[in-house]
């Protein structure tokens, strides 16, 4: 059974939090590449481009970072992922993937230009850690023997959250390798690679995304309809919409208490994102985790 643990990050502009699995026992395996036409169908650049405005502005540490081209690239790695067959779940499952990780990469705050949604995607790694003094994402010795793999960190290396999903710990560094690279020593070694190559970047939050955290689902099948919740789940509060998945990716924090502002910046990327693409979000009440316990 994996083990999880959610630690805060704050991060001057970002304020986001490390919430990814220990473990990859259940991590999909990246099949063969896949052609990405459907995708590029469903949401092209000039969508990308009025999804992120100030995706390149000289502020922004993504600036000529995070492109369309690598986000496509990178989604084919996953060939799952939004690729239901039906164009209005597959839209909403790519307005709620960036919806997510607009919250945890946004430059935005409430006065900002073109509204603080249209600041996602602005930062590419956890503010101030560029310095190698965030050593707080540390776990002592090889918590990934179980795994069949050593993720014991490498002197001289920090494990801080980079990437759309702010992919944090030498656990799920290695987790990510294993699974994208095939050798989970990578990433342990060199995790600056998941804020240097840009498709590196958006696999690791794609990966995320696909991956399932027993007991969670992934957000991948909560998203698409393919997670139906039990008895126990139900009467936690928990059912299929995009706020099950803000409780997925940060649940311990923000989910089963009055929402904050947090989850409403989580909710207003995912509405705007939908809008540009011409799909409705459906159900107010299904976007929020407020009356949702947490696992």
């Amino acid at each position: 059974m994996m083990k999880f643990i959610i630690a805060p990050i704050v991060a001057g502009p970002l304020a986001t939090s490390a919430h990814l699995l220990r473990g990859a026992e259940r991590a999909p395996q990246p099949r063969a590449l896949t052609s990405s036409s459907r995708i590029k169908k469903l949401f092209t650049k000039t969508m990308f481009n009025d999804f992120f405005p100030n995706i390149d502005n000289v502020n922004c540490s993504g600036k000529d970072f995070f492109s369309y081209d690598s986000f496509i690239t990178a989604t084919e790695s996953f060939p799952d992922f939004a690729n239901s067959g039906d164009d209005d779940v597959d839209a909403l499952e790519i307005a709620a993937f960036l919806g997510q990780t607009s919250h945890e990469t946004t430059g935005g705050w409430a006065t900002a230009p073109g509204g603080a949604q249209s600041w996602g995607y602005c930062f590419k790694e956890e503010n101030g850690c560029d310095n190698g003094t965030c050593t707080q994402y540390t776990a002592k010795g090889n918590p990934c023997k179980g795994s069949g793999y050593d993720c014991t960190a490498v002197a001289g290396q920090t494990y801080y959250g980079r990437g759309p999903i702010q992919l944090s710990w030498n656990y799920n560094y290695a987790a990510f390798s294993e699974s994208i690279l095939g050798d989970a020593s990578k990433l342990v070694e060199n995790p600056g690679r998941v804020s240097e190559e840009p498709v590196l970047s958006y696999q690791s939050a794609l990966w995320f995304w696909m991956t399932a955290q027993s007991p969670k689902p992934s957000c991948h099948d909560v998203i698409s309809g393919n997670w139906t919740p039990s008895d126990s789940d139900k009467a936690k509060g928990r059912t299929a919409g995009y706020g099950m998945v803000t409780n997925i990716i940060n649940g311990g924090i923000e989910c089963n208490k009055k929402t904050g502002s947090k989850v409403i910046d989580r909710v207003e990327f995912y509405k705007r994102y939908a809008k540009i693409m011409d799909v409705s979000v459906g159900e107010e009440g299904l976007l929020y985790c407020n009356d949702m316990e947490s696992y």
